[in-house]
């Protein structure tokens, strides 16, 4: 199974390179297949590169969602 996980874009480094922020973790992931990518806009990021755009509101869902499949594989409450 694979999953994108939703983050904020915080910084532009170039057209092809920016950083993420996920809520607890920064880093740098490729932007390059996203035209016209702003900070401040929300994206999907699999596997290094930011796949597509997601709005706040749904990526603060997915990431609760996360959260919550986390702490029952890993019996965390």
């Amino acid at each position: 199974m694979c999953i994108a996980v939703p983050g904020e874009v915080v910084e532009i480094l170039n057209a092809e390179r920016g950083i993420v922020d996920y809520g607890d973790l920064r880093q740098e992931v490729r932007i390059g297949l996203i035209e016209d990518l702003q900070v401040g806009e929300w994206v999907q990021v699999h596997a290094g590169w930011a796949i597509g755009r997601i709005s706040k509101e749904k990526a603060l869902e997915n990431l609760e969602t996360i959260r919550e499949v986390y702490a029952l594989v890993y019996d965390e409450t």
